[in-house]
């Protein structure tokens, strides 16, 4: 995958992981790139600080098809046919199963859906074209579990499961897919999870990187049209883990939520 010259599309591209792809994107010398987000404040503000003409801000909901249909066609009318379209809006709500069922849905739309919606609104043109590349960003917690956080783990183990389908579905056609899986990132969504028992795990499980150092990751691994791009080099060793003695890294997991638990 090469920057240079691309045309690409970033959701969630308003703060966070999104915004420092954005401009990461711009500065390796991408064509264009269209940030979207719902909080067009914060779009703005990433395209404000992007040169006029690569970029444009475009707001909406990444669990409505049409936005995802209007992201490349605005691509497409202002910087050409899209090369690259990032799917990567999460969310997360720091409770177990007891969750509402309208927050097991929103967030099943937010981390899991969107990326199906994404591959439908971009897939037609890069299969006609015989290229193109999808980055689906999920988490370590898709390949790993994330304490505190049912829905969240069980949605993004959903979203590496359709990275893969992709990946070995449209490989031979000319499509690329990776899959983002960091652990702990320094933004909104891991100062918010603080304050519960999924954002303690995760902080306390490595070092929590700066969005600009995980975006250095993913042009790297866009470069090599590598799968997995993990941030994080713990995450390989604990999925490798995992693995290899499932029922033994459960119950290392479950220890360490009895200690959770028992601190209070």
């Amino acid at each position: 995958m090469d920057l240079n010259g691309a045309v690409c599309v970033v959701t969630g591209g308003g703060n966070g992981i999104g915004a420092a792809l954005a401009r990461r994107f711009i500065a390796e010398g991408a064509a264009g790139v269209v940030v979207g987000d719902l909080d067009e404040a914060g779009a703005e503000r990433v395209t404000a600080s992007l040169p006029e003409r690569r970029s444009i801000a475009v707001v909406g909901d990444v669990t409505d098809e049409a936005y995802h249909e209007r992201l490349v066609s605005t691509a497409e009318g202002r910087f050409g046919p899209v090369d690259l379209y990032c799917s990567n809006a999460g969310i997360g709500i720091g409770a177990g199963i007891e969750a509402t069922l309208e927050d097991w849905q929103r967030v099943w739309e937010v981390n899991t859906l969107a990326h199906v919606l994404a591959a439908r609104a971009v897939l037609p043109s890069m299969l006609e074209r015989g290229k193109g590349y999808l980055l689906q960003t999920a988490s370590a917690a898709g390949l790993l579990v994330n304490l505190g956080d049912a829905s969240y783990t069980a949605t993004k183990h959903a979203a590496v499961g359709l990275a893969e389908w992709l990946s070995v579905t449209y490989r031979h056609r000319g499509i690329g897919v990776s899959c983002l899986c960091p652990m702990g990132v320094d933004t909104d969504l891991l100062r918010r999870a603080t304050e519960g028992v999924a954002g303690t795990v995760v902080t306390g499980a490595g070092e929590v990187l700066s969005p600009e150092v995980v975006a250095d990751h993913v042009v790297e691994a866009l470069a090599e049209e590598r799968f997995l791009v993990l941030p994080h080099p713990e995450v390989a060793q604990f999925w490798t883990g995992m693995v290899a003695d499932v029922d033994g890294w459960l119950g290392a997991m479950n220890r360490v939520q009895q200690r959770l638990e028992a601190s209070g």
